[in-house]
């Protein structure tokens, strides 16, 4: 009987390594995974069953080859917002390459408004939603049922009780927590809900989506009427307004957009709804948005400190391990290559390749001023250890480190020269750059630009420099472990 066990643990290790081997995508990965598939499967292959691979075929399948209807509204919701596109210099650092990532142009005619914590980001989510007149698609990696995750259930069964179509779209894995009760009573009060899916087999839909690691949907989205969106860091939980006792105080940006770039937050929105329910959603899109204008924010005062004009440049860049291309990993490498005097990010969940962390070094060689805001303290430790790995290489290089010291600083946000700026989902690891289903809007305003560059700002004067003595006087046995964690940086 152990006979028979063992081999057909062996057996079954072999194909999954046969798989393996087609589908990862990076050598050393699919090395590590064969080996350890072939020598251990006992340990290998309910690893490899809860990892899974990098590559998400069935997503490509559906947007590619599935329901012509959504080829059909792709297709044409391309075109048409081709008639709001701008010309961007390409001085003003390549943008053609990052609209080929995006598949869509850079829209002009936008009016963007950055959203400071908690305080600020959940009274504009709230009172957009109260603006909903027609539909409100709305998506969060986490979803708790605390006082911010009821105030969103209330809202959003309010408003289909007025009539409102309203989508709501979670991950199994961030929302874990969620009971099902708050699932049954959206569906009960007419709110369309739907877990974004690791797969459509029936088998892996019921055994294992939460224990699948990879492909999470990582975005946090929400659109009203197809005039006004919303995107950044921040999840519908009170942890967000720095009510965890565990982690204290939170900062955090969410960036609130009008005009025609939405359509990019709708698409996106459109592809992972069609994937997890096989449905296509009638929509309104720039056209109709052009036509009507985008409604007045009752938050912004025109020319504030986070308000804009209403004329800005703005691209919404959708990606994930769907795309044909690694498109948030490029879109970090053309960043940081296109800069010429400065590249500032700042970003929780700091574990780059080696890809990254040469290009960080070739920018600072070549005169560039790079700095990195990452957070002091810790919520996953895992990922902190691994960072400290990292960091000496860089400050020797000359990359300048800061500690956010005032919470835990959330933030996914870059700035490249006086060119460019981005608010989005996507962290500085494999995990978002490579696995994980994230969104990203790049300003291309010199007003929006100044306002991220005037927010970075602060969130460095709140910050302590690193310097690689602070490192190196850490106990030894703190500098084991951290490079232990990083040989873990492709899973983390």
């Amino acid at each position: 009987m152990l006979v028979a066990i063992f081999i057909m643990a062996h057996l079954t290790g072999a194909a999954v390594a046969g798989a393996a081997l087609m589908q990862v995508r990076t050598p050393q990965g699919t090395l590590a995974w064969v080996l350890a598939l072939l020598a251990v499967p006992y340990l290998a292959v309910p690893a490899y069953w809860i990892l899974g691979p990098s590559r998400f075929q069935g997503y490509v399948s559906a947007r590619r080859g599935g329901d012509h209807r959504l080829r059909t509204a792709v297709g044409e919701v391309e075109a048409d917002a081709r008639r709001f596109r701008t010309e961007i210099p390409e001085t003003r650092g390549g943008i053609r390459a990052i609209e080929q990532l995006a598949r869509m142009p850079v829209l002009r005619g936008n009016r963007t408004r950055l959203l400071v914590d908690g305080e600020e980001t959940f009274p504009s989510l709230f009172s957009g939603l109260e603006r909903a007149r027609n539909y409100a698609l709305v998506q969060f990696y986490t979803i708790r049922d605390d006082r911010v995750g009821r105030r969103l259930r209330d809202l959003l069964l309010d408003r289909a009780r007025e009539g409102v179509r309203v989508y709501l779209l979670f991950d199994r894995v961030g929302s874990r927590s969620l009971p099902r009760s708050y699932v049954r009573d959206l569906r009960r009060g007419g709110v369309s809900i739907s877990a974004f899916l690791s797969s459509r087999a029936w088998i892996r839909q019921r055994f294992r989506p939460r224990l699948q690691v990879n492909f999470r949907n990582h975005r946090k989205i929400m659109v009203v009427d197809g005039h006004e969106g919303w995107l950044g860091g921040l999840n519908a939980s009170e942890a967000y307004l720095g009510r965890d006792p565990r982690i204290g105080a939170w900062r955090d940006t969410h960036l609130h957009l009008q005009g025609p770039s939405v359509t990019g937050l709708q698409l996106s929105f459109l592809e992972d709804w069609h994937w997890s329910t096989g449905e296509v959603l009638e929509l309104e899109w720039t056209s109709r948005a052009a036509q009507d204008g985008p409604p007045a924010d009752p938050d912004s005062n025109g020319s504030s400190a986070t308000g804009g004009e209403g004329d800005e440049a703005v691209l919404v860049l959708p990606s994930g391990p769907a795309d044909s291309l690694e498109t948030a990993n490029l879109m970090i490498h053309h960043a940081i290559h296109g800069a010429r005097e400065r590249f500032w990010l700042a970003t929780p969940y700091f574990v780059p390749d080696e890809g990254i962390l040469s290009a960080l070094e070739l920018a600072v060689l070549r005169g560039v001023e790079v700095r990195i805001l990452v957070p002091a303290t810790a919520d996953v430790p895992l990922v902190h250890l691994a960072k400290l790995a990292i960091l000496p290489r860089l400050l020797r290089t000359g990359v300048r480190i800061h500690r956010y010291t005032e919470g835990f600083m959330h933030s996914k946000i870059f700035l490249v020269d006086d060119r460019a700026a981005a608010v989005g989902t996507v962290n500085l690891d494999n995990r978002s750059l490579r696995l994980n289903f994230e969104v990203t809007a790049l300003l291309l305003d010199p007003g929006a630009i100044h306002r991220v560059e005037r927010m970075l700002e602060t969130d460095l004067s709140r910050s302590e420099p690193l310097t690689a003595e602070d490192l190196d006087a850490r106990p030894a046995w703190e500098r084991a472990a951290s490079r232990a964690a990083y040989l873990l940086a492709p899973i983390l």
